[in-house]
């Protein structure tokens, strides 16, 4: 069952039950069917957003009517009196200029198809390769935000032009040495033309390389009779010998005891670049780690989602600079991480750097700007027709959503002087880490929020993705820039009214940075503890002090103001990245931390609770130099 397939099963549900659930999002719009020519507007309006970004679908004969609790669906059908509206689509957008342009190749014939005691209309909107971006609708030019149809401004139009004069100059198109049209297999070239063709006829499939002559120059695979890179990526003969390196992708996977052996599998894989996408992909989906699921019979559930993977893999070759002749690397860690490498660097411009200012309000801040132009456009759409690019920027701003909505623990870059490299860990955003430290100030965050069950899931992940983020930055790690324009729009909203997050002043209007309350981020309180005890506290053994500190955190955010040393345990051993599975382990710290709260105690730094059976610890109420000397 597709994905359309599951929104109408979705949407008759409602309309039968007289309810009403968002279905819309960056992708859907939902619409009635017009009755006159007037009522268009707003419909051209989403369609030229979609083609802006990443494409969509418009569903037609479906009305939203209502407000609050009153708000629902309503079928109201498909007028088959407007069928020459939907058909004009392709030619009702213009370029910056208000030259009509044709734009069959990206709409698809509509689909009329049956839905309850009716038809209702569906047309899919191909997103525009980046070259042939931005498209006008009435002299204006919109983009999809949310659910959203918003005018692009002029600033934004200018840095493209400017980006559009960068890519001119794309290695994309650089002559492969004295390669020629001999160099092309003719078959790789039919099957990227019956690709093309699968929705509607547009190429002619070719007999001979002659007769596919002018097609190649038409789409730059061959330049002055010279074959591109281009062409070889996607139809070269032998791509081995006359790419290089360009042409490889090598794996490896790394055994998890590196003391006996260090590469458990190695692979390479040469070949064009779609042959190469499927290889990569099932190199990568054969050596993670799986789990059985209680759905589809007990079908295999891998430890990422398989989205992520395939369009992380299928990014790395549409976006990798192709001046350079390296291979791009698959490095996997089964249980803890996957890095993929490619050669190449971020524009200057997408990379926000601040280095650790004189205030605890100052962090360090390393963040990639989120963006889905690729570096090759026109080999990003032949990877489109083939459905392997989306443009939808996985490892940039969708790869943030889904880890917001907790199918992923925090991605990071890492960069050298000729590479990029992306890092998928395993697990979850909102990990034990986390639950602990929302849970030691659960006073604090009631406090800021009104109650503590404000705290929904939702905004828990963007306090999670923000400090999980500047964790990752003091480690010289990029993350991907959080923006206000995605699904978690309303709960970044909420938390920086209520100062659970604040910009970063050190941010631009563009590119805001958020950072997040420095009481939840900050774990070190060593000075309000030495003031509390003095020299003891210098004395004291390492893990006094962190134990020490955990107290003090419960002791001043906490509702129940105590910790016990289950608790202590727990938040320790989550902050260290302890296997959370391993009992034995983690019972063994346990005893550990069990003997340091006696000692502490002993040596009157913390005192029990007062109240019967509580099982709780405070610091001890006495100040400093007043506890017994250590040595």
């Amino acid at each position: 069952m597709n994905d359309l397939t599951v929104l109408l099963t979705q949407l008759g549900l409602l309309i039968h039950q007289s309810r009403f659930e968002e279905l819309e999002s960056d992708v859907v719009e939902i619409k009635p069917c017009p009755a006159n020519s007037q009522d268009w507007t707003e419909h051209h309006k989403s369609v030229n957003a979609f083609l802006n970004t990443r494409g969509g679908i418009l569903i037609l004969g479906i009305k939203e009517i209502g407000q609050g609790q009153d708000r629902k669906y309503v079928f109201t059908g498909y007028n088959p009196e407007v069928e020459s509206k939907l058909t004009n689509l392709r030619n009702a957008f213009t370029d910056a200029e208000r030259h009509d342009l044709d734009l069959t190749e990206y709409l698809p014939p509509p689909e009329i198809q049956t839905f309850l005691n009716g038809r209702i209309a569906i047309q899919r909107v191909d997103e525009l390769p980046i070259q042939k971006r931005f498209v006008f609708y009435k002299g204006h030019a919109y983009k999809r935000l949310l659910t959203g149809d918003h005018l692009v401004k002029q600033a934004e139009l200018d840095r493209h032009a400017e980006f559009l004069e960068e890519i001119a100059q794309a290695k994309e198109l650089d002559p492969i040495g004295t390669e020629g049209i001999e160099s092309i297999d003719l078959d790789r070239l039919n099957e990227y033309i019956l690709q093309l063709n699968r929705l509607q006829k547009i190429e002619s499939l070719k007999p001979t390389l002659n007769d596919a002559l002018p097609f190649l120059v038409r789409k730059r695979f061959l330049l002055e009779d010279k074959l591109t890179l281009l062409g070889g990526l996607v139809a070269g003969a032998f791509p081995g010998d006359i790419l290089g390196f360009r042409a490889h992708v090598h794996g490896y996977v790394n055994a998890p005891n590196r003391e006996t052996v260090i590469v458990q599998d190695k692979q390479d894989m040469i070949g064009n670049v779609l042959p190469l996408l499927e290889q990569a992909n099932a190199y990568v989906l054969r050596n993670i780690q799986t789990g059985v699921t209680s759905a589809n019979g007990g079908g295999l559930s891998a430890q990422y989602p398989e989205a992520v993977l395939r369009e992380t893999i299928n990014n790395a070759l549409a976006h990798r600079d192709y001046s350079i002749n390296k291979q791009v690397v698959i490095s996997i860690t089964p249980g803890k991480q996957i890095e993929i490498s490619n050669p190449g660097r971020f524009r200057d411009q997408l990379l926000l750097h601040f280095a650790q200012g004189n205030t605890p309000k100052s962090p360090p801040i390393l963040r990639v700007v989120p963006e889905t132009k690729p570096r090759n456009p026109r080999l990003a759409d032949v990877l489109r027709v083939y459905r392997k690019w989306e443009g939808r920027g996985i490892g940039m701003s969708t790869l943030v959503s889904l880890c917001l909505d907790n199918k992923l623990n925090l991605p990071y870059f890492k960069f050298k002087s000729d590479e990029v490299t992306l890092v998928l860990q395993t697990g979850k955003l909102l990990d034990a880490r986390m639950r602990q430290l929302f849970e030691s100030c659960d006073a604090y965050i009631a406090k800021k929020l009104g109650s503590f069950e404000e705290l929904s899931l939702e905004k828990q992940a963007v306090l999670a993705y923000l400090i999980k983020s500047e964790w990752a930055n003091s480690e010289g790690k990029y993350c991907v820039l959080l923006t206000p324009d995605n699904n978690h729009s309303q709960a970044i909203k909420i938390l920086e009214e209520t100062g659970l997050i604040s910009r970063d002043s050190r941010s631009s209007e563009l590119y805001p940075v958020y950072v997040a309350d420095r009481k939840l981020i900050t774990s070190d309180f060593e000075t309000e503890l030495r003031e509390r005890f003095g020299n003891t506290f210098d004395e004291a053994p390492l893990m006094w002090r962190r134990v020490l500190t955990v107290i003090y955190r419960y002791n001043h955010f906490n509702s129940k103001r105590t910790v016990s040393a289950k608790q202590a345990s727990f938040a320790l051993w989550a902050s260290d990245d302890n296997d959370q599975s391993n009992i034995h382990a983690f019972d063994l710290f346990y005893r550990n931390i069990r003997r340091v709260f006696n000692q502490l105690e002993k040596q009157g730094f913390i005192e029990r609770d007062s109240k019967d059976g509580s099982k709780g610890y405070m610091l001890a109420a006495s100040q400093k130099n007043t506890q017994k000397s250590l040595f």
